[in-house]
């Protein structure tokens, strides 16, 4: 196992998603503070933390493998950084499905997305460096299959949470361009500014957006 970016580019790996672990806590933070000041229900609170939970594994995961240098702790950094993959798109669906709308087709789709995200995540620690272009499909097509309910997200949502809940999911996918481009230098930190990017969009849109019908 080997790993094919440099010092300079690890670095930049690193404190990309470092900065963005940061963030994701201060994000969890925020999130409850105003679930708790709103006297939120415990659904609510319940899916507000599954998301930023959610946040701080995958970032946590991610800073951990492109900053840690030994070659033996990293297949198993990169089996949780790719795991959690999958729970932050899971967990970016939670409050959106359970929080705004809580429909039995929200219902339907939230047990849907964590079957994938749980067979994608033991499919991962088995088989952590195949079935690579198999994962990609998988994480993209689990992040369209919004589009289920964007009629109903487009009546509980204000326009402004459904624009950046949209820009989120179009920057994650024009991410994944600079994330298979190996041979751009720092292709991957360009990736990971796309991730930043797109999660922040999506924090947004809950944060903002997000109430209970």
């Amino acid at each position: 196992m080997s790993n094919s970016y440099g010092f300079k580019e690890e670095v930049a790996n690193a404190i990309s998603h470092g900065v963005g672990l940061i963030l994701g806590i201060v994000g969890l933070v925020l999130l409850l503070v105003k679930a708790v000041d709103q006297q939120a229900d415990a659904l609510t609170i319940t899916s507000m933390s599954i998301y930023g939970g959610s946040m701080i594994a995958l970032f946590l995961a991610s800073t951990l493998y492109h900053a840690i240098p030994y070659q033996r702790a990293k297949r198993w950094l990169k089996t949780f950084d790719h795991c959690a993959i999958y729970l932050l798109i899971a967990g970016s669906y939670t409050p959106f499905l359970l929080v705004s709308l809580r429909t039995p087709l929200a219902v339907g789709l939230m047990i849907v997305i964590w079957s994938i995200a749980l067979i994608g995540i033991l499919m991962k620690i088995a088989f952590v460096y195949r079935f690579k272009k198999l994962s990609l499909v998988t994480y993209l097509t689990m992040g369209w299959l919004s589009l289920i309910v964007i009629y109903q997200l487009a009546i509980h949502l204000d326009v402004g949470g459904l624009t950046l809940l949209a820009a989120g999911g179009l920057i994650y996918s024009l991410g994944v361009i600079f994330y298979v481009a190996k041979r751009i230098p720092y292709n991957h930190a360009i990736w990971h500014a796309f991730v930043l990017a797109g999660c922040a969009c999506h924090f947004l849109a809950i944060y903002l957006y997000v109430e209970p019908i």
